[in-house]
């Protein structure tokens, strides 16, 4: 289903016109996220390419995110994806809290494709082995993003801003409602 995020409202924006992202659960175990980013490409700083490696505070620069937990549970999990393919995984106990990198996750599979108008990143995330994901059930999602500008600028897009501070861990984010995956 595809999703308008929508920027913080203190973010200062100049190039990007649009976030969104497309989000499927093709199977009970696997969930992928499209992100496409439309504006002034040219002044979006966008990482170089890299391995698809691990790493930690992607979020500092150019970043799509994702806050997956079970509908019914306050543990999460969090995860980073880099234009540059990096990417990170946390798991949290509960809000802000017991933050531990995620080990269990297999390293996504990472598309990106770009043009002078567009960004697009899409992560396919094998989730069988997240012991905080029960498969059988609906799972809620935040969506984000961060866009950094070659002026300085950042900006926090998601599915729903709380109010204060971009704060894209606040149970407010989490907006999306994702059912189970039917097998064939």
């Amino acid at each position: 289903m595809h999703q308008l995020l929508r920027p913080h409202p203190e973010s200062r924006i100049s190039a990007p016109e649009h976030v969104a992202v497309v989000v499927t659960r093709p199977q009970p175990e696997k969930l992928v996220l499209s992100y496409t980013v439309t504006g002034k490409m040219s002044d979006i700083i966008i990482p170089p390419a890299a391995r698809t490696t691990r790493a930690d505070n992607l979020w500092q620069h150019t970043c799509f995110e994702a806050f997956v937990r079970s509908a019914s549970a306050n543990e999460y999990y969090e995860f980073n994806f880099s234009p540059s393919a990096q990417w990170a995984a946390y798991r949290f106990t509960d809000y802000r809290s017991g933050m531990y990198m995620a080990t269990e996750v297999d390293t996504p599979a990472i598309d990106i494709q770009s043009n002078p108008r567009s960004f697009s990143l899409q992560a396919a995330l094998a989730l069988d082995r997240l012991s905080a994901l029960p498969r059988d059930a609906s799972w809620r999602l935040a969506l984000s993003a961060v866009i950094e500008e070659t002026n300085g600028n950042k900006s926090y897009w998601a599915l729903a801003h709380p109010s204060g501070k971009p704060d894209f861990h606040h149970k407010d984010g989490f907006a999306y409602e994702l059912t189970p995956a039917v097998h064939p």
